[in-house]
């Protein structure tokens, strides 16, 4: 099953603070979890922080946490609109070796048009924007097999 993800950072190429997995089928449970920010930068601390909605756990625990997740799945992708975000993702799964996940694979999707800060229900959450990733791509589909009215 594909699973949206959506990252925030502490800046360009800054640490993970947020991790967001929202998966294609309804009623599966999404994934968020939240790290530690020490030292934010001004805008992330203005824009990102106050939006967060949970208390940080420690690397380990989330690494733990996101193992669990996709372990429901054989085959899980993992599909997201910004290279860092993949970045992010697939250095959760590499912490301290790598995890017991039989396969996952990501998928980098250009997608001309959207803008998650406009189109998602609280900008710069990641559980929010992936949400917002997850109703854009699907829409998109939908309306390219015609199953969606323009």
């Amino acid at each position: 099953m594909r699973y949206f993800l959506d990252c925030e950072f502490n800046g360009f190429d800054g640490p993970l603070i947020s991790i967001a997995l929202v998966p294609e089928v309804e009623g599966h449970g999404d994934f968020y979890a939240v790290l530690p920010c020490h030292r934010p930068m001004r805008w992330v601390e203005e824009h990102v922080m106050p939006h967060l909605g949970a208390a940080p756990q420690s690397r380990a625990d989330v690494v733990a946490a996101l193992t669990a997740y996709l372990l429901g799945d054989a085959a899980p992708v993992l599909v997201a609109d910004w290279p860092e975000d993949i970045a992010h993702a697939a250095a959760l799964l590499a912490f301290r070796g790598r995890r017991i996940v039989p396969q996952v694979r990501f998928d980098l999707l250009n997608l001309p048009g959207f803008d998650t800060a406009s189109m998602s229900a609280r900008p710069h959450n990641a559980l929010a924007d992936a949400r917002a990733l997850r109703t854009e791509v699907l829409t998109r589909e939908a309306l390219a097999l015609g199953q969606v009215a323009a």
